[in-house]
């Protein structure tokens, strides 16, 4: 894996469990393509890991408490809890639709606020953290590492560094630990009735799970700093270990090439995009460039993808109904465990999902070359299958299934529909195609001697 921290690339060991936190997300409004990119790449390291035998435990957390959440509820007229949970439960939702395994742990903010006090106290007695006026603020220049993770000194940070002004701060980059507020949601503290800042609820959560140090710390290029960089001082500063070993972080989604926000309103829900293209599609398009590069959201990119997944559901197809009479099983063979040994290489190499994408098409696209030639006996599509069900497993990618009373409806249809073929009823045998299509999603593929189907996404 290719590590933030050190620009360089750090080995995992088999023999010690991985243990991996992903920073989550706000919830106050539905997931958008930039959050899927992010989760969806950790779902196949994880798959991947899991498929090689490491033993991986896995933590993604909700922040359920922040400005954004409350301004929510403030406009709505209702509590922040039911601001939360409804969009805690729209993000399973998504993800689920997505085929993201769940995660070991889904802890939140709100339930780890003790955690939180306890961090801070043991800061503020090793001269770490400071009182204001406003709350309390963790002292930047206490810590001599700081901007180890973003490349950049303290003093390159403080002349750039944009934030609101506070006279109460001892420097511009010191940042809140705890907020003195009033208003609900609020908790008590040995400091003032407050809540906490947002860098140290990861802290609390991911030491209280793993401690330190643990594996693999990630989420969207964009948390590097400050809320990684933040999150390393107060971390280090408190337990004087290492925090997480290696740092990865996914690059940013755009939309026809410029940023992603709110504000242009160019924001693309999960949902949307599940609606217009399938799940599966969005899988491949979160995949389709290596994770640490910026991935532009387009139409073009999108039914790229989208046609790419039907090649796929072709070949499962054309695999489930083989009954070729010729073609070379050693070619066959040859062909699978190449394919294979490639893939795996791709993924072992700092998870180049890009480049392992591709060579599963194209073991793809030369299975369906053979099928359709009838070149694809039985034996040898078993062979190939467990390579493709492997490599499916891996990406997260899952083929429509059908019930055994809709299989025996559909395909009583196509025997119909063969047999008014037979008697040159081509308006006839059209509809019941038009007929599958609609009410079951069912693709016909017509071969010289067979018809055979797959149901589409």
């Amino acid at each position: 894996m290719f590590n933030t921290l050190t620009n360089q690339y750090d080995d995992l060991d088999r023999a010690h469990p991985v243990r991996i936190y992903l920073c989550g997300v706000t919830v106050y409004d539905d997931s958008h393509i930039g959050h899927a990119r992010t989760i969806v790449i950790f779902d196949i390291l994880r798959r991947y890991l899991l498929s090689k035998g490491y033993k991986v435990e896995f933590v993604q957390n909700f922040t359920d408490v922040d400005d954004k959440i409350i301004n929510r509820a403030l406009s709505e007229g209702i509590p922040v809890e039911e601001i939360s949970s409804r969009y805690i439960l729209n993000y399973f939702r998504d993800f689920d639709s997505l085929n993201v395994l769940r995660a070991d742990r889904y802890p939140k903010a709100t339930e780890h606020i003790l955690d939180m006090i306890r961090i801070i106290d043991v800061l503020f007695q090793k001269g770490f953290a400071y009182l204001s006026q406003n709350g309390v603020y963790f002292r930047v220049r206490s810590f001599k590492n700081y901007g180890k993770l973003s490349k950049k000194s303290v003093g390159q940070l403080e002349a750039g560094a944009r934030v609101e002004i506070d006279r109460q701060k001892e420097n511009p980059l010191d940042f809140a630990l705890w907020k003195f507020e009033s208003g609900p949601p609020a908790w008590n503290s040995p400091w003032g009735k407050g809540r906490p800042g947002w860098h140290i609820e990861c802290s609390a959560m991911a030491l209280k799970y793993f401690g330190s140090p643990f594996e693999i710390h990630g989420g969207g290029y964009d948390l590097v700093f400050p809320h990684h960089e933040n999150e390393i001082a107060q971390s280090e500063s408190f337990s004087g270990n290492r925090f997480a070993r290696i740092w990865m972080h996914c690059g940013m989604v755009t939309v026809n090439l410029v940023k992603m926000s709110k504000s242009l309103g160019n924001i693309v829900t999960i949902q949307d995009a599940i609606f217009r293209y399938g799940p599966n599609s969005v899988r491949i398009y979160c995949m389709s460039v290596h994770y640490s590069k910026p991935l532009d959201y387009c139409e073009t990119i999108l039914n790229e993808c989208k046609q790419k997944w039907r090649q796929i559901e072709i070949c499962a197809c054309e695999l489930s109904f083989a009954s070729g009479k010729n073609g070379s099983k050693e070619d066959v063979k040859q062909l699978s465990t190449n394919t294979s040994n490639a893939f795996n290489h791709a993924m072992q190499v700092d998870l180049n999902t890009s480049l392992a994408t591709s060579i599963f098409l194209r073991f793809v696209n030369e299975l369906n070359r053979l099928a359709a030639e009838e070149a694809i006996t039985l034996s040898m599509a078993k062979f190939a299958r467990t390579v493709f069900d492997n490599i499916m497993g891996v990406l997260g990618l899952g083929l429509k299934e059908v019930s055994e009373k809709e299989r025996s409806q559909i395909e009583s249809l196509i025997q119909l529909r063969s047999k008014l073929r037979e008697q040159r009823k081509f308006q006839e045998s059209d509809s019941i195609r038009r007929r599958l299509s609609e009410e079951f999603s069912v693709e016909l593929i017509d071969h010289k001697h067979k018809t055979i189907w797959t149901v589409v996404e």
